[in-house]
């Protein structure tokens, strides 16, 4: 069947009260701009608690749903056949040819699910289900009903149109981006990065990244990568600015400057003030990293402790309890896995100690920076008013 409409069905945003047509109206939002990428033209609308995708016109069924699946908010799509008539004997018809259709091989059970939206149509939602059930049996008697575990769950609703559909195709969850905040992610080219900005977008938040390079110690090839990347995240979050701040200047300094066990914790403590700073100039209210306790050096306790020290922004880290493979299977998910393993070098990386410190003192740290005193503040100005903004969509 080439379904003409869908409904989108979403969870969290009902319990919003007075404030859920706020939250329609920014998945709305978002399903529009996602329909952007599927070729044909839609509509899409809302009526009472429903939101309602159509297509004017020939479309690919498959592109439409995978764009669907990336917004976050839905639930459910629900693709449906929606009828303009409520004559009761036209409903029969519709829905035999619809299971008809739908279902070619009658080897099922099945169960009738009415909903009467509308309180003036004639029929209680009871009596539909009866009525429905037997022509269905009528048609086809090889199909059996169950009403505990129907293979087919055939929901009729009565409300300004008729909808039928049986089919529930899961949708991404979460709530739509933007109505919780913007925050700045900063997206190297790994594995875990990618995925804490998935998931903090999956709760609303508009995000935006910043991505440190180090020419010529990484590449363009790894600038392009941590690009690629960013357009994936996208596809779910919407469009992100992408910051590209080259970090060349100020890692060699503290290379030169501090204790090479050192090393990643003073880069990594530069490396959030200058992400909060751009933060704040673009309107974020919160830093998101892809820090797993730890992990590595730079993620233990003590470390993210010294880290974040230097922060007065919120810093979300969504795969903190996480393991690796955890964090593997969501990059899976979410389609960044095999861009995140390609081998191109990030500047942690690069200047990464042979005997990283794994539980810096915070006052043994402060001190070995007051050894950039004479040069660190016009470093991360220049840093920062050089950055390169790349529009990743």
């Amino acid at each position: 069947m080439q379904y003409k409409s869908f409904l989108i069905k979403y969870a969290e945003i009902g319990t919003k009260g007075k404030n859920r047509y706020l939250f329609e109206d920014a998945l709305i939002k978002q399903i529009r701009h996602a329909l952007k990428t599927v070729d044909g033209e839609f509509a899409v609308t809302k009526e009472s608690g429903r939101i309602y995708a159509e297509a004017k016109g020939e479309y690919d069924y498959e592109e439409l749903i995978e764009a669907l699946k990336r917004v976050f908010g839905i639930a459910w799509i629900c693709p449906m056949v929606q009828i303009e008539s409520k004559d009761y004997e036209n409903l029969k018809k519709e829905v035999v040819a619809y299971m008809d259709e739908v279902y070619p091989d009658k080897n099922i059970t099945f169960k009738v699910d009415a909903r009467r939206a509308d309180k003036n149509y004639p029929v209680t939602s009871e009596q539909i289900n009866r009525d429905m059930g037997e022509v269905i049996l009528e048609a086809f008697p090889e199909i059996r009903v169950d009403v505990h575990k129907p293979d087919v769950m055939l929901h009729v609703e009565i409300r300004n149109k008729v909808n039928i559909y049986s089919l529930m195709i899961p949708g991404a969850g979460g709530m739509p981006v933007g109505t919780n905040g913007k925050a700045m992610l900063l997206l190297s080219g790994g594995i875990d990065s990618p995925v804490a900005g998935y998931m903090i977008a999956k709760r609303g938040v508009k995000i935006d990244a910043v991505y440190f390079h180090a020419p010529p110690y990484t590449s363009e090839r790894a600038k392009q990568k941590v690009v690629d990347l960013a357009k994936l995240v996208a596809r779910y979050s919407g469009p992100i600015q992408l910051h590209v701040v080259n970090f060349t200047d100020i890692q060699l300094y503290i290379y030169e400057q501090c204790p090479h066990e050192e090393l990643t914790i003073i880069m990594r403590r530069y490396m959030m003030r200058i992400a909060e700073t751009i933060a704040e100039n673009t309107g974020c209210i919160g830093l998101i990293t892809g820090e797993s306790i730890g992990q590595v050096a730079s993620q233990t306790m003590q470390s993210l402790a010294a880290t974040n020290e230097v922060c007065t922004m919120p810093v979300y880290r969504p795969v903190i309890g996480f393991d690796k493979q955890e964090i593997i299977d969501v990059s899976e998910k979410i389609g960044t896995y095999e861009t995140s393993i390609l081998p191109f070098e990030d500047c942690c990386t690069i200047f990464v100690a042979k005997h990283p410190v794994t539980k810096p003192n915070l006052n043994v740290i402060k001190k070995s920076e007051t050894k950039l005193e004479e040069k660190i503040d016009e470093m991360v100005k220049t840093a920062i008013e050089t950055a390169e903004t790349v529009w990743c969509d």
